[in-house]
């Protein structure tokens, strides 16, 4: 499906609105007041409010998805693979924080076939980066901690950066980068 730049718009107001006020309270009503249109205006580009819920968590979904299996079946380190999935989440953050918030948030009000698909989607990429740290504590470049602390300690850091750094946003993208890259793998003392 092509996506023209008014419904891009229309996604990002959204995504926004989604954010602020949860999925539940947003109207499409709200959506067009925020982008200064009649609701009306706004199925002449969006079916629903489900169909921007799925355009915005799919399409990130996805993205991570996409990244995680180049990156699982790539020959480099497991320390290189998590810097890798560390710089990926860190780029969808500072790329797209409204919509990352979506995906973490509002991920449940999907329905039928979109929200087996995102949960397929998830479990998978988590699935994976277990399978990228187990390889790393086989191979000596991880330390032989419990795997499920590791996996945990990550991920929910990189899923919640976006809380934190639109809070704080004086790092550049390289010195965020630098500093989640030594902090969650190197640790702190």
């Amino acid at each position: 499906m092509k996506i023209t730049d008014r419904k891009t718009e229309i996604i990002n107001v959204a995504a926004k609105l989604f954010k602020e006020k949860g999925y539940s309270a947003v109207t499409m009503r709200d959506i067009a007041q925020a982008m200064d249109i009649k609701a009306a205006s706004l199925y002449n580009h969006i079916k629903s409010k489900q169909e921007i819920l799925v355009l915005i968590i799919i399409e990130i979904a996805e993205e991570f998805t996409k990244i995680m299996n180049e990156v699982l079946i790539s020959n480099e380190s497991a320390i290189s693979k998590i810097e890798r999935i560390i710089q990926l989440h860190i780029d969808i953050t500072l790329r797209n924080p409204d919509a990352l918030a979506c995906l973490n948030n509002d991920w449940m009000h999907l329905t039928n076939a979109e929200l087996l698909h995102f949960i397929k989607m998830r479990e998978e990429y988590e699935n994976n980066f277990k399978t990228i740290v187990k390889q790393g504590i086989a191979n000596g470049e991880i330390k032989n901690y419990n795997l499920d602390v590791i996996i945990f300690s990550i991920l929910s850091t990189l899923r919640t950066l976006y809380i934190w750094y639109n809070k704080t946003n004086k790092l550049s993208s390289k010195a965020l980068t630098d500093n989640m890259i030594k902090v969650l793998l190197n640790g702190i003392a």
